[in-house]
């Protein structure tokens, strides 16, 4: 058997990170298994699936890496398929008509409330005769006895009694056929073995398989995966920051740290906690998620971040900085090579945003010094080894690292101070706080003139200071 599973959002918004998982999931199951991954955009809502929610989803999709081999398939191209099907079970006698109103259906609801019994269709239709040119809906005769066991990969075994599914709605009045129909019919033409979807549609379950086995299709191997909850212990949601998974590339965060992240959601490997993609490949199994919900943490999630910028290919990580530059007003093409950039801050930023923040100072002069740095390293005490040190640069003709270190210890040597007490002023005056990297490459990704420039900004910041004292 080879396997197929799919991934089958509903384009009402944006994919959101338990849609991501659950995708990742389903498509980490067909590559551990040499299968197929199925991409379906489940689309039957007609009011509020729109064209930009799909291609946020495939926006996702296609950042995150996870490639699909067959589809996007549009349920609502698939209409004429879905009626076929639907009047394969009239004629069965497996589907009837019903046009019981709503004022009766809502009135069966409160009694059933008042008896503090599940609400359901108490089935009134079932055996009469509606004239199909009437408003009617059509339901899906429901087996009245018996049992429908879910052998679930995650939950395992889950047995739902027929006597509490009611006759479901397959067809609506205006003609469309309603989610539960739709996947059954889609699953069974795409010959899906594996479903691994959220287990909020576990209840859908059974109906979804009495359906299949009207229709004599064998039902595929279901695995529900539990809920992501906010670190307060409630249901992920905006209130518990991004949840778009295209607001985290904005927010700079790499798609491999947030694969990375999604995977260890309710799935381990011992104590390991870093895993490539064919890593994960080869150790993750849908029977090995974890029943319970897993909350999200923000915090890990930053720390898998900086790991994974620490590592990458700095030319990779100039590619996914550039826009963040841009976001910032600044043209990496007006500067120092961006890569060069990325690799002198790769062990100093946990996100692409704080990056590009640090970084600006190579392309950007600022107006202020960091308050808390200029007065604790732009005092009268460091006018000295400031004005040393710009006269000492202006001379510099091999504006490189090792020239500029040089210059640094001369100086240091000079007045007879250790190097930091001339590298740290001279730090702030150029990047406007007290962190950055080496002065010696901070220097030469600043470059020489915007170096005398803002040496020439701290030594007129100094001498106001020394005015007012």
């Amino acid at each position: 058997m080879t396997v197929r599973t799919r991934f089958a959002p509903s384009p009402t918004g944006y994919l959101h990170v338990g849609g991501a998982r659950t995708a990742l999931f389903s498509w980490l199951y067909a590559r551990k298994h040499g299968g197929k991954f199925v991409l379906r955009i489940e689309d039957t809502d007609l009011e509020r699936s729109t064209e930009e929610s799909v291609n946020a989803i495939l926006e996702g999709m296609t950042w995150l890496g996870l490639e699909y081999d067959e589809g996007p398939f549009y349920q609502t191209h698939r209409f004429e398929r879905y009626n076929e099907v639907i009047g394969e079970l009239m004629e069965k006698g497996l589907a009837y008509r019903c046009n019981c109103t709503r004022e009766r259906l809502d009135d069966l609801r409160e009694q059933a409330m008042k008896r503090k019994e599940k609400p359901r269709y108490d089935g009134h239709c079932k055996s009469l005769h509606v004239d199909p040119d009437e408003p009617h809906v059509i339901r899906f005769r429901n087996p009245e006895n018996g049992t429908v066991v879910v052998n679930d990969l995650i939950r395992g075994r889950v047995a739902f009694n027929n006597e509490e599914l009611d006759d479901l709605i397959i067809r609506r009045t205006d003609g469309s056929p309603t989610y539960n129909l739709t996947v059954v019919v889609d699953d069974m033409d795409m010959e899906i073995t594996h479903v691994i979807r959220g287990d909020d549609h576990l209840n859908n379950t059974p109906r979804q398989i009495n359906i299949l086995r009207a229709l004599g299709k064998k039902p595929p191997i279901y695995g529900h995966v539990p809920m992501i909850l906010g670190d307060d212990g409630a249901r992920l949601s905006k209130r518990h920051g991004a949840v778009s998974v295209m607001q985290y590339r904005e927010e700079g965060f790499l798609p491999e740290a947030l694969l990375n992240y999604l995977v260890r959601l309710g799935w381990s490997h011992g104590d390991q906690e870093i895993f490539s993609i064919d890593e994960m490949i080869e150790l993750f199994d849908i029977d090995q998620v974890n029943k319970a919900a897993s909350s999200f943490n923000t915090e890990k999630l930053l720390w898998l971040n900086q790991h994974y910028i620490k590592v990458d290919d700095p030319k990779r990580i100039a590619h996914l900085l550039s826009p963040h530059m841009g976001n910032l007003g600044i043209d990496p093409a007006e500067g120092p090579d961006l890569a060069n950039v990325a690799k002198a801050q790769q062990e100093r930023a946990k996100t692409l945003v704080e990056m590009a923040d640090i970084s600006a100072f190579c392309y950007l002069d600022f107006e202020t010094f960091d308050e808390k740095a200029a007065k604790k390293h732009l005092r009268p005490a460091a006018r000295e080894p400031l004005e040393k040190m710009r006269e000492a640069l202006e001379g510099v003709q091999d504006w490189t690292p090792e020239a500029l270190h040089d210059q640094v210890q001369q100086v240091s040597e000079t007045l007879e101070v250790k190097m930091g007490k001339v590298a740290q002023p001279l730090r702030v005056a150029v990047v406007g706080r007290a962190a950055s990297p080496g002065i010696d490459v901070t220097l030469q990704l600043a470059g020489k003139a915007a170096t005398l420039r803002r040496i020439d900004m701290a030594l007129e910041y100094i001498r106001r200071r020394e005015a007012q004292a």
